[in-house]
């Protein structure tokens, strides 16, 4: 009678266990949703505050333009003060001052500047930056100064015309548009005439060019008017000379990235205006020495 009594004690738990397990698992699973929907409700709110943390358009803070710091009169190393000063930053400086950014002048090397652009590092290039055979791979300005392209003999060198250069050595800037102009494959005059030259030797940057040609390393440099006029205003009266006759013709602009049409669109915005009001011009007449009042042509 007590192992009867005992067997069905044991039977009565077993059921009740079964019975209990077979209860928890719909709570279980009515938990799964309840879950799900905590997590949908969730996930717009990080929605939200990815957008919420990403910045307007109009909300720039800082302008960072990117330039040759051995380029004067457009931009370069004020020895006397440690500032970086020129032209082009003047101008940079102004539009920036009138959309309320901070300026952020950055040096770059020049064979470098696509990678700088591309990246971020800066947004733009300011630094008497040629548009002529590079207007597919820039968002451009409106152009703002009409330049050209000249070479730079000393004074008693006896080179007069283009044609004395045969035979001697010249000296250009790395992935300047000097050198550009005599490896332009259209260009036959060009390209025979950079052919004629005993060597052409590229240089990093202009100063050093310059003293190569003081030492009489070699004997004409391909360079720029507005740093050419800069460089002969620099030296005693007469020492060094520009050839009448220009190796090509050109015009400036501010170059943005592919494609970055609306910050183009705000800096151009404010140069014009700064066109009409004068302000434009009062700047260029600060370097009147170097020929930018003659050789700029925004809003002429």
């Amino acid at each position: 009678m007590k192992k009867m009594l005992a067997l069905c004690m044991t039977m009565a738990m077993i059921f009740g266990l079964v019975a209990c397990g077979q209860a928890a698992a719909p709570a279980a699973e009515a938990e799964a949703p309840a879950a799900e929907a905590a997590v949908e409700e969730a996930a717009p709110v990080v929605e939200e505050a990815a957008e919420a943390e990403a910045p307007a358009a109009d909300a720039r803070t800082t302008f960072i333009v990117g330039f040759d710091a051995e380029f004067p009169p457009y931009g370069s190393l004020d020895e006397a003060t440690g500032e970086y000063v020129g032209f082009d930053l003047d101008l940079a400086a102004e539009v920036c001052a009138r959309n309320g950014w901070e300026l952020v002048k950055q040096p770059i090397d020049w064979d470098a500047k696509d990678m700088e652009l591309s990246s971020g590092a800066i947004d733009c290039i300011w630094n008497g930056f040629t548009i002529n055979g590079r207007e597919d791979q820039y968002t451009w300005s409106v152009p703002y100064v009409d330049n050209s392209q000249v070479f730079v003999v000393a004074g008693d060198s006896g080179i007069a015309t283009k044609a004395d250069l045969a035979g001697k050595n010249i000296g250009v800037q790395k992935d300047s548009s000097a050198l550009a102009a005599l490896e332009d494959e259209e260009n036959q005059e060009n390209l025979d005439l950079a052919a004629s030259f005993a060597s052409l030797t590229q240089y990093a940057d202009y100063n050093t060019g310059f003293m190569d040609l003081e030492a009489g390393a070699i004997d004409a440099l391909a360079m720029d008017i507005g740093v050419a006029n800069f460089q002969i205003n620099s030296r005693e009266a007469g020492a060094y000379v520009i050839l009448d006759e220009a190796l090509s013709l050109e015009q400036y602009g501010v170059g943005f990235l592919l494609g970055n049409t609306e910050l183009k669109d705000q800096v151009e915005k404010t140069l014009l205006e700064m066109v009409d009001d004068g302000t434009f011009m009062k700047i260029a007449e600060n370097y009147a020495d170097f020929g930018l009042v003659d050789s700029v042509c925004l809003g002429k």
